[in-house]
């Protein structure tokens, strides 16, 4: 399976702007749906938005639409997430994860998943 690593987190405070990014490893990787998902402290992980392979269908959480944004560079292998207006109610760990087929909001629908990268709004 593709393996998969996040890197932009971090402390911001509320109003403020961030981008994740997650850089996949392996030759076919411009053909998995990619998804974002974040865990806060006590609670369950959950679906923020996905993308699929050519960039064209997207799916975003309804709590996040409007602020943010999920896009793929498949020359760079790489699929990021623009965080517009953070609020302190979603600091959280966020995740990137890959399926094959079609673009898919839970969890157990993606098999293969990064590390996690830290992401706290304060206020």
């Amino acid at each position: 399976q593709v393996q998969l690593v996040e890197s932009g987190g971090g402390l911001v405070q509320a109003g403020d702007s961030l981008r994740l990014s997650c850089a996949a490893s392996g030759r076919t990787f411009s053909s998995y749906v990619v998804g974002w998902f974040r865990q806060a402290p006590g609670k369950e992980r959950e679906f923020v938005a996905a993308i699929n392979w050519s960039g064209a269908n997207r799916d975003y959480a309804d709590s996040v639409k409007g602020r943010f944004t999920i896009s793929r560079d498949n020359a760079k292998k790489t699929v990021y997430l623009q965080m517009n207006g953070l609020k302190p109610e979603y600091t959280a760990v966020y995740y990137c994860a890959a399926r094959w087929g079609g673009i898919a909001t839970h969890v157990t629908d993606f098999g293969s998943w990064g590390q996690g990268t830290q992401v706290t709004v304060s206020s």
